[in-house]
């Protein structure tokens, strides 16, 4: 190793060090790209990791849209690899964790925002439509989560029938019924209601 090389190193092994003490004392000063920047360190330690920090937050258009990425969009971009990817996605499932952990443990309807912050967290920055049911006890406690599947940029299909046998299966006495809409499409906002009025007309059960 040159002497360059050498002064380099320590360099950057001083940089992670401050990282680290900054996350120590709480870690609300450290940018987005610095938290970034550490958590792909953890991953390729032998690297300087803040530049392809930085591309990664450019890439998907900030923290929110990097976490909600998919996994083969993330390791297309350059410098990435299985390992960092799963650094990232950790992070992902573990705040997603404890966002439903937090709405499973009450009654949905008491505890609104909780489920919102969930919901948010998992679709708000996704590119394409994604259509989720909740399904409630009589005591409108969460019982399942069910993630019916993403379509394209301005549709997802949704199969009143099956929602409403899954229903019976898991005896719902409620659902809620979910879909994010990345374009603002009208036509996905009209299919979305006329699912949910057809679901609501059934007289199985409430939705919301």
């Amino acid at each position: 190793m040159t002497e360059k090389d050498e002064r380099a190193s320590q360099d950057g092994a001083g940089h992670r060090a401050r990282l680290r003490q900054r996350l120590a004392e709480g870690g609300d000063g450290l940018l987005d790209h610095e938290l970034i920047e550490y958590l792909l360190a953890l991953a390729i330690p032998r690297r300087d990791t803040k530049p392809l920090a930085r591309l990664l937050l450019r890439e998907f258009g900030g923290i929110g849209g990097l976490m909600a990425a998919d996994w083969q969009a993330i390791i297309r971009v350059p410098g990435m690899g299985d390992t960092s990817v799963a650094a990232i996605k950790i992070v992902q499932a573990t705040a997603l964790r404890m966002l439903r952990n937090d709405v499973a443990e009450r009654p949905v309807l008491g505890s609104w925002q909780a489920l919102l912050d969930y919901l948010r967290a998992d679709m708000a920055y996704l590119h394409v439509e994604r259509v989720r049911v909740l399904h409630l006890n009589s005591r409108n406690m969460l019982i399942r989560d069910e993630n019916m599947g993403d379509g394209s940029i301005d549709q997802a299909a949704i199969y009143t029938r099956e929602v409403i046998k899954r229903a019976m299966e898991l005896g719902s006495a409620a659902l809620i019924l979910v879909h994010n809409h990345p374009t603002r499409s009208i036509r996905s906002r009209w299919s979305t209601h006329k699912h949910a009025e057809t679901l609501a007309n059934s007289g199985i059960f409430g939705i919301a």
